[in-house]
């Protein structure tokens, strides 16, 4: 399938989680130390990591296997424990086992601090946990760059495997031709080289969305105003755009279209599946997805009615038709619907966008989209 598109715009209990050392795990820490030894590893924000508090208080036991404690590093000695699970091993550490007493001799010691001194632990001896975050620590929403920069620049700022690199325009219109939620939803469950959610598992998919978009274009994202100044703003008369992408008023538009078939890939209980009461039969139909967001604050907007018409460029629009698009789970500020397309047909299509509060709707052209 082939997809060409050229456009115009205009107006018209984290708590409980972790509640959870297995039996025979034993700190033999005394209170008195292990409090000392604290004292001085102190963070100025948020909680200590797993490896400041091993190093701090589980080390004087578990660095050597005293009194039975499992040997950092000692895959036969944590593995059976391992398999009980983080629940269990932190339960058993809040409440002390054998020689070793509540919260590892350390009462200030929180739950999550605990967790992750285990997982730790577990990761040293050779498991693979992911480790616990804090509560409330991602709160606030990442944004696009915090994410780019902390994670995605590792492969995407050289091009390693064959990742697009950051603000390569013609490498990203590429992919976004099958629409921002397909990539969104490429990254969640991973591809090629790249781990689901980019080895990261606590991003969410509105992160990954922000990741996507700032490393389409970083430069317009670094030019995001807040909100609250966005009304004063216009990306009218913007050129820099691209074969799927538009700008008309304050609304920034990412056209997509992928084939209906192509989802069958995903679990039957996916979200990808089921929107839109199931993925329907027949090669002729194809997924349309539409990305809003708003031109200045970059902010993705919700709640909008966003209507495509489509017609034959080869029939002189006497098969014009219009379609209401549905709020798509996947994403922020995402719509969608299944229609019927012509392989190999030249189309027009007309979005027609209204924004809630908005005095006018408008529209962006794709001039030629060939499937």
């Amino acid at each position: 399938m082939r997809i060409d598109l050229i456009v115009r715009a205009g107006i018209a209990g984290a708590h409980s989680a972790w509640n959870g050392l297995c039996v025979g795990i034993a700190m033999c820490v005394p209170l008195t130390a292990s409090a000392a030894l604290w004292q001085g590893d102190t963070a100025a924000a948020g909680e200590h990591s797993g490896k400041s508090v091993v190093d701090a208080v589980c080390s004087r036991c578990h660095a050597t296997g005293a009194n039975g404690a499992p040997k950092i590093g000692d895959e036969t000695a944590w593995g059976p424990r391992a398999k009980q699970g983080l629940s269990s091993l932190t339960q058993h550490a809040l409440e002390g086992i054998r020689k070793m007493p509540s919260h590892g001799g350390v009462p200030k010691l929180t739950d999550g601090e605990i967790s992750r001194a285990i997982t730790y632990m577990v990761n040293q001896s050779g498991g693979h946990w992911t480790d616990p975050i804090e509560a409330g620590h991602f709160a606030t929403e990442r944004t696009g760059e915090e994410v780019v920069k902390g994670q995605c620049v590792k492969c995407h700022q050289a091009g390693l495997n064959g990742a697009p690199k950051i603000g390569d325009r013609e490498a990203w219109t590429a992919r976004m031709k099958y629409g921002v939620d397909y990539l969104v939803r490429s990254a969640v469950h991973g591809h090629g080289g790249m781990p689901p959610r980019g080895g990261e598992a606590d991003l969410t998919d509105s992160e990954l969305r922000s990741a996507i978009l700032y490393m389409f274009d970083p430069k317009r994202a670094a030019q995001a105003v807040p909100a609250a100044q966005a009304t004063a703003l216009s990306g009218a008369g913007i050129a820099d755009t691209g074969p799927n992408h538009a700008v008309a008023g304050n609304v920034e538009v990412f056209f997509g279209v992928v084939s209906a078939k192509s989802l069958l890939s995903y679990p039957p209980d996916s979200i990808e599946r089921t929107m839109h009461g199931g993925v329907p039969a027949g090669n002729d139909y194809f997924h349309v997805n539409v990305s809003l967001r708003d031109f200045a604050s970059q902010v993705p907007i919700n709640d909008a009615q966003v209507q495509i018409t489509y017609e034959r460029k080869d029939q002189g629009g006497n098969d014009r038709q219009t379609e209401s698009l549905e709020s798509i789970p996947v994403g922020a500020g995402s719509y969608g619907k299944y229609i019927r397309l012509k392989d190999g047909v030249p189309y027009s299509v007309t979005i027609r966008i209204r924004a809630p509060n908005s005095l006018a709707p408008v529209e962006v052209h794709f001039d030629r989209l060939i499937l």
